[in-house]
């Protein structure tokens, strides 16, 4: 084989090294940053992107049958039943979910509802405290920005 040929195959052979290399160093470099971004917390909030996700899956298996898509909550959530119980309020930010500070969710999710005249079933036996958290991530995340804003400062100040 005459040396130009020679050359031009180690040439030819090193660029595609070269490039298999880089687009693995990318690849890594990519799939690190998306870990790191899952885990960073949402600026101004107290949970990541990543419990919204889980979150998310929790509240459409446990959540969805009674607050709905997105957590609108039933049509009719202020007026009360037959029985005098509640139905499922909006978690969306639109009803008083947001009047309750983060401790109080969290008991209202492991407990229940029915300190608050609502039917919620508890669900301190039924998911882990991370779930638990993670659906409350999840509902907060659609909160619009203003009423995330005045519950962070004024009621989850509040034990």
């Amino acid at each position: 084989m005459p040396r130009r040929a020679l050359m031009k195959n180690k040439l030819a052979l090193s660029a595609v090294l070269f490039c298999a290399v880089f687009a693995v160093a990318v690849f890594a470099g990519l799939k690190t940053l998306r870990a790191q971004t899952a885990a960073a917390t949402v600026p101004g909030k107290w949970y990541s992107a990543e419990q919204v996700a889980l979150g998310e899956d929790v509240f459409n298996a446990h959540c969805l049958s009674c607050h709905g898509v997105r957590a609108r909550g039933a049509e009719n959530w202020r007026k009360p039943l037959a029985s005098g119980a509640y139905p499922p309020p909006p978690l969306d930010g639109s009803a008083h979910t947001w009047h309750h500070s983060l401790a109080q969710l969290r008991r209202s999710v492991e407990n229940g509802g029915a300190a608050f005249g609502g039917q919620m079933p508890p669900f301190g036996e039924v998911l882990s405290e991370e779930e638990r958290d993670a659906v409350i991530a999840y509902f907060q995340s659609l909160w619009p920005g203003r009423v995330y804003e005045i519950w962070s400062e004024k009621i989850n100040r509040r034990k």
